[in-house]
């Protein structure tokens, strides 16, 4: 008989494993504490890191479909609208690393991710069923529901996001921090944008305190932007999802270009979200323990300045599948393999990304330098080959 994996959490990290799971020759459970699914959340952008895992599982056909695959990253200053540096994706990213550079709606790899997954007779999936305890047993593992409903599997993930219930069962340390940075979203169709303001390329924006990243999605029919400001709300951080102030906005862009006041008016409607992480990991205990595992921002959350959240989270499920297809290894194990495996290029990320944040918001003496290095070293400065290889 296969062995089965209780996996807390049906975003794309949870659908992302569990599908892992399921082609590595596991039973899979999936418990999502939402009644159903809906289309929430922004754009993201996978590198060439993640695109091959997905094309690995099967759904480069289907992710051609709905992903936009952007020529080339531009850096400009957001104050002079100056070009700073620029890196070739496209080609470029298929020769080196074999694979595109992609940007998708969260809603669509979500999707694309559930639709690969229901094919398989060996998952089941259970909507509006939340993980309220668990337990090790001697032979497995022992998960209680909020219903009162238990069920026992060789396994446990926990893919349960920021606010992870599996993490704060397995490590107890606390909730995660709030490093002051607020990101203002917003996707529109391009068609309903002037022409002087569509673009299908990545753009990133560098001001003193603040960034904007802007790229294409739905195979560029829609823009997808991204405003990230010092400051704070005080409201419910687990409620990641808060209307915005679009006026507020606008106003805290008075110093900066005219083409980007124009990019940030021509937007109506704005999502805020308060933006939180964990300091990097510090060993594979944080990623596994006995039968239990995390997965994702469970594990690692971090700062979306490398744009690799969702990346490392598709990258641990591949790892997973691999490391539970281990059948020469206790159960245990092959858990401890997986953590050994991804902490430290996960750490690694988490790293990277809060450096990137600082160095993107600099202003006086770094920004000069930051900028000039830029205009020097461009491609060499802006590519990440030990990221877009691969683990």
């Amino acid at each position: 008989m296969s062995k089965q994996v209780l996996i807390a959490g049906a975003g794309i990290g949870g659908l992302a494993g569990a599908l892992a799971c399921s082609r590595a020759g596991w039973g899979v459970r999936l418990f999502e504490r939402a009644a159903e699914f809906a289309e929430i959340g922004a754009g993201i952008q996978i590198g060439p890191n993640v695109v091959r895992v997905l094309h690995g599982f099967g759904l480069k056909a289907a992710l051609g479909q709905v992903a936009a695959f952007p020529e080339r990253l531009q850096v400009r200053s957001a104050i002079t609208g100056g070009e700073l540096g620029i890196l070739p994706l496209g080609a470029r990213a298929l020769r080196l690393y074999g694979a595109p550079y992609a940007t998708i709606h969260r809603a669509d790899l979500h999707r694309i991710l559930l639709e690969a997954l229901q094919q398989h007779d060996d998952v089941r999936l259970g909507l509006g069923n939340w993980l309220a305890s668990y337990r090790e047993t001697p032979h497995g593992v022992a998960l209680t529901t909020t219903e009162g409903l238990e069920v026992e599997g060789d396994a446990l993930v926990g893919a349960d996001g920021l606010w992870s219930r599996v993490r704060e069962l397995m490590l107890n340390d606390g909730a995660p921090r709030v490093p002051g940075h607020l990101a203002f979203r917003a996707m529109v169709p391009q068609g309903g944008l002037p022409e002087s303001l569509r673009s299908q390329q990545v753009t990133a924006w560098l001001g003193p305190k603040l960034h904007v990243v802007q790229y294409p999605v739905r195979r560029g029919e829609w823009l997808n932007v991204v405003v990230i400001v010092q400051g704070r709300v005080e409201s419910d951080l687990q409620n990641w999802d808060h209307g915005a102030n679009a006026a507020e906005l606008r106003a805290s862009m008075g110093h900066t270009c005219a083409q980007l006041q124009d990019l940030i008016a021509a937007i109506p409607d704005w999502r805020l979200w308060t933006l939180c992480d964990r300091p990097p990991m510090k060993g594979a205990w944080q990623q596994a323990r006995g039968r239990v595992a995390l997965l994702g921002d469970a594990a690692h959350p971090m700062r979306p300045y490398l744009a690799q959240g969702a990346g490392m989270a598709i990258e641990d499920a591949d790892e997973l599948g691999r490391s539970l297809a281990m059948d020469n290894l206790a159960v245990s194990a092959r858990l401890q393999q997986y953590a050994q495996n991804r902490w430290q290029r996960c750490a690694r990320v988490q790293a990277r990304s809060i450096r990137n944040g600082e160095i993107f918001h600099s202003g006086g003496l770094v920004r000069w330098g930051r900028d000039t290095v830029l205009k020097v070293l461009g491609e060499r400065v802006l590519d990440v080959p030990w990221l877009y290889a691969g683990p």
